[in-house]
């Protein structure tokens, strides 16, 4: 039996530098700086598993259950609801303790960002190309491992140079101008 490493190396060089300074990953790195690493980590990881891991494993028929401006307009409201509830929310103020509302927080809109998004095609793609969906899959969550994690570093060191109001400031003006970009992406198709 032939071991073929191709499929994974493919997988994983090809996602790995589409995520490369994606907004995923700049959604990582936001909120990491203000939340727990492990659970940003985490959120995000079981996220990439059930939108990107499992369209390679099922070749891209959960996409086709929800049109893509839907999830578009539904991904830029929830942006811009967490950017003006950050913006607006007193410190010390949250439904949950710290590492559950950010492991949930990210996991909602990592999983929103990413359905429909070029990474998940592109996993749909090389599974059916490869005819070998599991080294694909690992391939794919081995690139979002080290992408998320050099986000939620990045992430973490950024408190240590802005001050809390500002960062607070500038990743809720984020959130907001993601959402917006996501509502006309979704409007425009």
């Amino acid at each position: 039996m032939e071991f073929d490493l191709t499929p994974l190396l493919t997988s994983f060089t090809l996602v790995f530098l589409a995520e490369l300074g994606d907004k995923t990953q700049l959604c990582t790195i936001m909120l990491s700086s203000r939340s727990s690493v492990i659970s940003v980590f985490s959120g995000a990881m079981v996220a990439f598993f059930l939108v990107d891991g499992l369209s390679a494993l099922l070749g891209g028929e959960l996409l086709g259950f929800i049109p893509k401006n839907v999830i578009g307009l539904t991904a830029g409201l929830i942006f811009i609801l967490f950017g003006l509830i950050s913006l607006l929310r007193k410190e010390g103020e949250t439904a949950f303790n710290k590492t559950e509302a950010s492991f949930f927080k990210t996991f909602s809109l990592v999983s929103l960002m990413e359905l429909g998004d070029k990474t998940q095609m592109a996993s749909i793609l090389l599974a059916v190309q490869f005819r070998n969906p599991l080294m694909v899959l690992i391939g794919v969550m081995l690139a979002f491992s080290l992408i998320t994690g050099i986000g939620v570093i990045l992430g973490s060191k950024i408190l240590k140079f802005v001050g809390d109001k500002y960062l607070k400031i500038v990743t809720s003006i984020i959130f907001i101008v993601f959402g917006f970009n996501l509502i006309f992406d979704a409007l425009s198709a």
